[in-house]
């Protein structure tokens, strides 16, 4: 068993398991997209990241990846921290600002801009379609080609491949294949409408019960 400090609490793992299982049986919450706990770690979406101090320095390392070790402190909430995760889901926005997920962890996070270009892209090359076609499905049908901003998931040679058997895996296990997130407050990337939990409406209707749905929009129910 390793011995190891995380926010503040001395807790025992197994040795070889990483810093996010550990802290998610802990009760300890991580925002993740590119893991998923039936497949192979991989690291791409760093939304987990977590502060480690190893008694030599202290750095921000991907906690799905990371080794719990002996002796070493994990802060998973620090200014640092935050500030690294609202960085990179303003990125992941910016490439798919149409999520659904993304535009539910924005609000989660309170991100409330998005300061790069907006490509409207369909893929955050979270790899989650690849594993699960590979160690899953056994398939193989889908893979990543090219490197930095020209890197994307195609079949072989583009073309249909054999390989697939339209299970829908990919598409199942996929965090931006959603519908796409639009809002009562939408005029720009961000929906943020999910930050909405009190009733917009209440002051100007006399005769009506004010609700929220589950996108903070109003809706208008007669009393009966």
């Amino acid at each position: 068993m390793v011995t190891f400090n995380i926010d503040g609490t001395k807790v025992q793992a197994e040795e070889g398991s990483t810093i996010l299982e550990v802290a998610r049986f802990y009760g300890i919450n991580i925002p993740t997209l590119c893991h998923h706990d039936e497949l192979t770690p991989y690291g791409a979406c760093r939304l987990c990241m977590v502060e480690v101090d190893d008694g030599r320095r202290t750095r921000l390392a991907t906690s799905c990846l990371y080794p719990v070790r002996e002796g070493i402190t994990v802060r998973t909430n620090t200014q640092r921290v935050i500030r690294g995760r609202k960085i990179i889901l303003e990125l992941l926005l910016a490439r798919c600002p149409n999520s659904k997920t993304l535009q539910d962890l924005a609000s989660k996070m309170g991100v409330e801009q998005v300061r790069f270009k907006i490509e409207d892209k369909d893929c955050i090359l979270c790899g989650l379609c690849v594993r699960m076609c590979a160690e899953h499905m056994g398939g193989g049908a889908i893979g990543f080609v090219g490197r930095g901003q020209n890197r994307e998931i195609v079949t072989p040679f583009r073309t249909a491949s054999e390989a697939c058997r339209n299970c829908g895996a990919c598409m199942y296990i996929c965090p931006i294949v959603d519908l796409q997130c639009r809002g009562v407050k939408s005029p720009g990337e961000l929906c943020n409408s999910c930050l909405v939990t009190t009733p917009q409406c209440l002051e100007k209707y006399e005769q009506v019960m004010c609700t929220l749905n589950s996108c903070g929009a109003c809706v208008q129910e007669e009393k009966k």
